[in-house]
């Protein structure tokens, strides 16, 4: 059982105790005990409103928990991202359903608007439970300080509403009482002020302490209400108990129908769909864009330096993304990239390049700060909003936008002419650039080096567009120069980056003696058959232990030795949830023609579900004890968790008696 727990004396949460919720537009983090513990608005990059997570005593948080000691549950609704937080007690259960509203699938032209609302529906299922909730926003990331009123409420009739106000930003807390049985009455709320001054908040917060008996229910929302006047028809319905059902049948019918678009037939269903649910709410309807996750600056190891802001759009995981995506069918999510990507092509930079990542918005300024007034995830700082890496010069990137677009022709919208010259132009810039060295996937934050996988990805950029040019039949003048660096590129991987004496590829031409789980990707992409000894010789040596000179610990994979790679940055991590999955993958390919390995990917693949969180949710990286590291949800993750469970089905199918 839990005990209860106020602002004054509530610690850190796990960062895999946390289930999401979103809209396509912004997500919130809700922990197991009933706090949102992250939450930007309007968008993904906005500034937090809520941040617990990252500084428990002012980051701001929103929660609703028993008064007495508790057990907890948690679990999405079937084919959804409705999440619902049960409080267990002898005396009485309490279910807690957390969303932010979508609409379900009706035509564009009467389509309602988004309503910016996070929808918190207190029930008591059983018994009698006393319930606190607390609504302490802290705003900008906790630097701009807000006023606070309670006033009456003009719906429903009798009720208070709080109103958090700062020049930027309004935000209201209405509530919602009713009651689902004759005899009972609906639930009386009285908001009172909170202060939490003495943890560093910068205005007052609001706090309700309700004895709720069964058949009581009170839906809590936070709300940006419009400007006076600015309203638009249906963007300020009246509150309602009629309204707050709708929404959550809404939502609830919005997700079911779209997962059930899927076209994977293969094991592992639940893990795959509820990945393809936690990569839908990765994406930025407005644009497009995907995030590569809703959350910044947490640790990848507890109480290191390792905290990064992922809210933007990395072109890299974008295309896996898409990926993924595509090969369960939703060809729509691609084609929107693919528009928002093709825009991003008509304004490269002046020497052709395209930037590394972008903004939700399509914006290149993505200017790192360091929060120090926040405590950061148990510790870990500094906390950071942005990403100095916007400017690197990691020339993998075009290999994976590449690959996405080819996989777009084969399943999506077919290319115009004008978007081929586009598309034709960056891989002329491709074949000029190719002899450079960059700072590759890993974002090292020291020297450039000639990294093995930005060179793998740069064949592959030259591949495709030789590929769509001749599945096409479209016009392709510089074809024999594309063709002469295409080859030249394989076979000075094949002597550069090859190490004899270790037998396996290294991380880069002048590091060969370096291992590096990125070169599984060789198989996964095509540049080299899986059962090619020289690969064959590398995956053998990353499933060594490290201490024996590999990767692999407990079945989980590292991306490479910190102590022998130095990447300017520093500091500890844990094992790469991206980098086992691939290794899955590696060895399902290979297992094609090797029963041993494909025994071993299913065993590994099995063994990496067990580290998925309560609700199918995968964090960035595992640590030794196998607690869940770095941002929460990893869209990476999901992408090569998908693409190795489809792979691996689709193996096992043709292999049925392994």
């Amino acid at each position: 059982m839990q005990q209860p727990k106020s602002a004054f004396d509530r610690d850190y949460v796990a960062i895999s105790d946390h289930g999401l919720i979103g809209n396509l537009h912004t997500a919130a983090l809700v922990s197991t005990d009933g706090s949102i513990e992250s939450y930007c608005i309007p968008h993904f990059d906005s500034p937090s409103i809520f941040a617990r997570i990252l500084d428990k005593d002012k980051g701001g948080h929103f929660s609703i928990s028993p008064t007495v000691p508790f057990a907890t549950k948690q679990n999405y609704h079937p084919s959804s991202n409705v999440l619902q937080t049960k409080f267990m007690n002898e005396q009485g259960v309490v279910s807690v359903t957390d969303f932010l509203p979508r609409q379900t699938g009706i035509p564009i032209s009467t389509k309602k608007p988004l309503l910016p609302w996070l929808i918190r529906r207190v029930e008591v299922i059983r018994g009698t439970l006393p319930i606190r909730m607390e609504c302490a926003p802290a705003f900008n990331y906790a630097r701009t300080a807000h006023t606070t009123s309670i006033l009456g409420s003009p719906a429903p009739a009798g009720t208070k509403k709080a109103v958090f106000h700062t020049p930027a930003l309004t935000l209201d807390l209405r509530y919602v009482p009713e009651s689902t049985m004759a005899a009972v009455p609906p639930p009386t709320v009285n908001l009172s002020l909170l202060d939490l001054s003495a943890k560093g908040h910068l205005g007052l917060g609001v706090q309700a302490e309700m004895e709720l008996v069964e058949g009581q229910v009170v839906t809590f929302v936070v709300r940006t209400p419009p400007k006076d006047g600015a309203a638009q028809p249906g963007e300020d319905p009246e509150l309602s108990k009629e309204l707050v059902s709708s929404l959550l049948l809404a939502t609830n019918t919005y997700w079911s129908s779209w997962i059930r678009q899927s076209t994977y037939k293969g094991s592992w269903k639940e893990s795959v769909h509820r990945s393809a649910l936690a990569l839908k709410l990765l994406i930025f309807e407005p644009t497009g864009a995907v995030v590569a996750s809703p959350t910044f600056s947490l640790p990848e190891y507890i109480g290191g330096t390792r905290n990064w802001d992922y809210r933007a759009s990395w072109i890299r995981d974008s295309s896996f993304t898409l990926y993924a995506l595509l090969r369960l069918g939703f060809t729509k999510e691609a084609d929107a990239y693919m528009m928002f990507i093709f825009d991003l092509l008509r304004d490269k930079n002046p020497d052709g390049s395209l930037q590394i990542m972008y903004t939700i918005h399509g914006g290149k300024d993505l200017e790192e700060i360091e929060l120090s007034h926040l405590d950061g995830h148990k510790g870990s700082k500094p906390v950071r909003i942005g990403n100095g890496a916007a400017d690197h010069l990691q020339l993998d990137i075009y290999g994976e936008l590449m690959d996405c677009i080819y996989l777009g022709q084969k399943f999506g919208k077919p290319l115009s002419y004008d978007t081929w010259v586009l598309v034709r132009e960056l891989v002329d810039y491709v074949v000029a650039n190719c002899h450079l060295p960059d700072l590759s996937i890993w974002e090292v934050r020291n020297k450039k080096r000639h990294f093995t996988y930005s060179k793998i990805m740069l064949w592959v950029a030259i591949d495709r567009g030789l590929r769509i040019a001749d599945k096409r039949s479209l016009p392709c003048p510089n074809r024999m120069q594309w063709l002469t660096a295409r080859d030249n590129l394989y076979e000075e991987i094949m002597k550069k980056a090859w190490d004899p004496k270790a037998e396996a590829f290294g991380q880069s031409y002048e590091e060969t003696d370096v291992l590096d789980s990125a070169v599984l990707i060789m198989p996964l992409v095509f540049f080299m058959q899986p059962s090619d000894p020289r690969f064959v010789s590398t995956l053998k040596k990353i499933l060594r232990t490290p201490e024996r000179g590999g990767l692999t610990s407990n079945n989980l994979v590292y991306r490479y030795d910190v102590n022998k790679s130095d990447d300017g940055v520093g500091g500890e991590e844990g094992t790469f949830c991206l980098c086992t999955l691939w290794c899955v993958e590696a060895l399902t390919r290979a297992g094609e023609y090797d029963n041993a390995m494909l025994l071993k990917s299913v065993s590994m693949f099995e063994d990496f579900l067990l580290y998925l969180n309560h609700v199918g949710l995968c964090t960035e990286e595992i640590s030794e004890a196998g607690e869940g590291l770095g941002n929460a949800v990893q869209g990476f993750t999901h992408v090569t968790l998908i693409s190795a469970a489809y792979n691996l089905s689709r193996t096992l199918e043709k292999k049925p008696k392994y």
